[in-house]
């Protein structure tokens, strides 16, 4: 059966609810009896009051408010959606391609009166299905560290179900990996997405890390080892945690078979890691990378907000990466994460790098990643052959005749 539960509301997911989301998505459908209690159950009297609530289960959404006028849905920069009445409340049912995220606002007598951003649609490979083999997680295993003087942090890896226990896996390392371990299904559908692509071949047969930021004493851990532009963090990853996990799975040693992943300080981390060592690294997903003076030191005074010019200028490495960010992203002393990544992207491209770049309208948050992480990892491991241990890796032909990515002013007059 599908999970009951497919609820996103600005600011997390609801805990519980009264009525499964496809059944409240038909319940609007059909404009059904019981409809205004159910809504009221299931997505929260205050986030109705608020205009934050909508349920969504395959693509198909329900968003509810309480309005004095009728009301309607814009949702991106479409055309609004005129609401429909259920009791005192306004209602919306709409379908919403999958695979990104959506922000969505109340208006009335033209004006917001609610509204959020983020809003993931997960498409069907985000779900548990009947049949799919589940892989087993390990963890959290506490990995002490020196290469950071009294750090330590957790460490889980999950193993395919149709690994025979004796080939070597590829590997695929997960920042702030604790996000994603916890009960299914996740609140980003990690474990989920990993099962079908795996059973589908899709993604090769891989231990996946999953790597929570250090802690220490009376600092910033995270920042230090993910925004500094330096190896050091690769030394943590390659001397401190695969060893780790290595004594319980057997690992591919070639960057061929080794991507990495983060968001935020983990994006710039997950391309640092690449970019220092591309024969540990060879394949990156980076969500709403942090390319950005968050970390400076004397050999790079502006920290990661270099990478677009350090792209361009040194030399090409032999890896492929996929950046993801959104419009409504960050802009403050550091810098501005929307600009720094269609530098980014656009850096990428002048140099011939096999990449791809995913531009929404989101803000400073992994719904838009998580929506596509099937697509983004049949991607990056597209073409993946395990008899191989290296592969030059081509920009499409097809993006060497697409214009750079360019701003266009839409949020002023």
């Amino acid at each position: 059966m599908r999970p009951l539960l497919t609820l996103m509301i600005l600011g997390g997911v609801c805990a519980a609810q009264k009525v499964s989301t496809p059944e409240l998505v038909q319940m609007a459908r059909t404009h059904s009896a019981g409809l205004e209690q159910a809504l009221r159950d299931t997505l929260g009297v205050d986030n109705i009051q608020k205009g934050t609530a909508a349920a969504g289960d395959m693509g198909d959404f329900v968003w509810a408010v309480a309005a004095e006028k009728g009301p309607s849905l814009q949702i991106n920069t479409d055309a609004p959606i005129p609401a429909f009445k259920a009791g005192s409340l306004w209602v919306v049912q709409a379908r919403l391609n999958t695979g990104k995220a959506y922000k969505y606002t109340w208006l009335a007598d033209g004006k917001p009166i609610g509204g959020a951003n983020n809003l993931p649609a997960f498409g069907p490979d985000s779900y548990a299905k009947p049949g799919v083999p589940q892989g087993k997680l390990t963890g959290p295993i506490e990995v002490p560290s020196k290469v950071y003087a009294d750090v330590k942090a957790n460490v889980w890896f999950y193993v395919p179900a149709q690994w025979d226990g004796v080939t070597p896996l590829a590997v695929q390392v997960w920042g702030d990996g604790q996000n994603f371990t916890g009960p299914r299904p996740g609140q980003w559908r990690v474990l989920e997405t990993l099962d079908n692509l795996t059973a589908q071949k899709r993604i090769p047969l891989m231990v996946n890390i999953f790597v929570q930021p250090g802690t220490g004493p009376d600092r910033n851990q995270r920042s230090i080892e993910y925004d500094t532009v330096s190896d050091t963090y690769l030394h943590r990853l390659l001397d401190e945690i695969f060893p780790v996990v290595a004594k319980n799975v057997k690992m591919r040693t070639d960057g061929y078979s080794r991507a990495i992943q983060g968001l935020s300080s983990g994006g710039i981390m997950a391309f640092n890691a690449a970019f220092h060592k591309p024969e540990e690294f060879s394949r990156v997903l980076s969500w709403i990378g942090s390319y950005t003076a968050l970390q400076r030191s004397a050999a790079h005074p502006e920290g990661g907000g270099e990478y677009p010019t350090m792209v361009r200028r040194e030399a090409k490495r032999n890896i492929r990466v996929w950046l993801q960010d959104g419009s409504a992203d960050l802009d403050n002393a550091a810098g501005s994460w929307p600009a720094a990544n269609i530098g980014m992207a656009n850096a990428l491209k002048f140099k011939g790098y096999d990449y791809h770049f995913s531009f929404g309208v989101g803000e400073h948050n992994n719904g838009h990643g998580a929506a596509e992480l099937p697509e983004a990892l049949t991607w990056l491991w597209r073409d993946y052959d395990p008899a191989k241990t290296s592969q030059e890796f081509l920009q499409d032909p097809a993006e060497k005749d697409q214009p750079v990515w360019r701003v266009v002013q839409l949020n002023r007059q």
